[in-house]
């Protein structure tokens, strides 16, 4: 939904030297298409299976995205408290999210079971034993699938793989059927289903099927014991083409899912995330200054680190274009912003052919950007934009300079 017409960059229909007009810079751009069409693909292919996509909304948690997936029949795979606060508020079903993450609160656990919601993800014995408690002061019984680390490599960046047995997520493999058999005699406790995430921007669908093995194995341990799950959530983690990678068939993957769940009779979520919003976004950035040196040239843009801190964290590959087409030979710089620390970068070694004031795509920015954006430096957010065929509308309006200390107070 990203391309060149008449030498002009183009989000969908509309130019984006039109939305820098219009909304200013730095700004995220997403195309509604891309994003409708990213969720469909994956309910396409789960046609005929009883399942449910739950949209992993840490990738990106604008409410204008919410909306839509809810819209289209999405569920919702939440980490916190505020997550749950944004589905209710973009119009999303509660009794269609599963509330993962390692250290929920006991006031969020009591606000999602006052919503009602599907599951929640259970990720320790201490975790179920406050669940546990809430719950029976509440009156209520709280539905309870565990986090199984199956110890499955995920072939990923260290910092997004999950699986392993030393990642803070999930329960061990081996301590999980004593866990469900104390889970199954708790009396506030409602077993349903099994849950696993082994990691994120996977490139090949093997180590998930490795994962669905072993947590197929363990679904049939259980009900040997008498104790029958109704749903396996197998998470999510399919990557995306950042640069050269090739993302793993959908399709295919899913294929493989149902053959060897066979008829077990079980439910399966899937929470994909950054597979469904990765590409139909962008981050769109006006240059500053152009900045020759001995060493390194330099591209300085008014977008920063605070913006999109995945080249920081990650040394993360974004591809990054002129927005206008040139012809002119290009120039090899480094792309950074004006934030005072050596990692602020979104790009290095790009070859370019631009002037000052003209305008750059860092594209596949849909996925881990704005959601991780910060005010370092006092620099206020940027805005978010949707565009749907020939408009585009402010999903989100730019932070201004004053909300940055609204909370703060001056001492007297």
């Amino acid at each position: 939904m990203f391309e060149f017409r008449n030498g002009s960059l183009h989000a969908e229909s509309v130019p984006l030297e039109a939305v820098a007009r219009e909304f200013g810079t730095p700004c995220f751009v997403y195309s509604r298409a891309a994003l409708a069409a990213a969720l469909a693909q994956f309910q396409s292919a789960c046609s005929g299976h009883d399942t449910l996509i739950c949209y992993a909304m840490k990738a990106n948690s604008n409410l204008a995205i919410l909306g839509l997936f809810a819209g289209m029949g999405a569920g919702f795979d939440i980490v916190s408290g505020g997550e749950l606060a944004r589905v209710i508020a973009a119009g999303g079903d509660p009794r269609k999210v599963i509330f993962s993450g390692v250290g929920k609160s006991a006031a969020e656990m009591r606000y999602a079971l006052e919503s009602g919601i599907m599951c929640f993800n259970v990720e320790s014995a201490a975790e179920l034993a406050r669940l546990a408690a809430v719950a029976a002061d509440m009156r209520r019984r709280a539905p309870v699938s565990f986090r199984v680390n199956p110890d499955v490599d995920a072939r990923t960046h260290p910092y997004i793989s999950t699986g392993l047995k030393e990642s803070k997520f999930g329960v061990e493999f081996e301590a999980a059927p004593e866990l469900y058999r104390a889970a199954s005699r708790l009396p506030q406790i409602e077993v349903v289903g099994i849950d696993c995430h082994i990691g994120s921007s996977l490139t090949e669908y093997a180590p998930l099927v490795a994962a669905l093995d072993k947590m197929l194995a363990l679904v049939d341990r259980l009900a040997a014991e008498g104790i029958r799950l109704r749903h396996l959530d197998l998470g999510g983690g399919l990557g995306i083409r950042y640069r050269d990678e090739t993302p793993p068939d959908v399709s295919a993957y899913l294929r493989e899912v149902f053959g060897r769940v066979g008829a077990r009779g079980l439910k399966l979520l899937f929470e994909p995330g950054r597979s469904l919003v990765g590409n139909a976004g962008l981050l769109l950035t006006r240059i500053e200054y152009l900045k020759p040196g001995a060493a390194r040239n330099f591209v300085v843009v008014d977008a920063a680190m605070n913006d999109l801190i995945r080249p920081a964290l990650y040394e993360a590959w974004h591809a990054i274009v002129a927005v206008r087409n040139s012809e002119q030979p290009g120039t090899v710089y480094d792309v950074v912003g004006p934030v005072c620390e050596s990692a602020d970068f979104l790009g290095k070694g790009r070859e370019l052919a631009v002037s000052e004031g003209d305008l750059l795509a860092v594209m596949s920015a849909g996925a881990y950007a704005m959601c991780m954006s910060s005010n370092y430096n006092s620099r206020p957010r940027a805005a978010e934009v949707m565009v749907d065929g020939d408009r585009a509308y402010a999903v989100r309006e730019r932070e201004r300079p004053e909300a940055l200390f609204a909370l703060e107070h001056l001492l007297r």
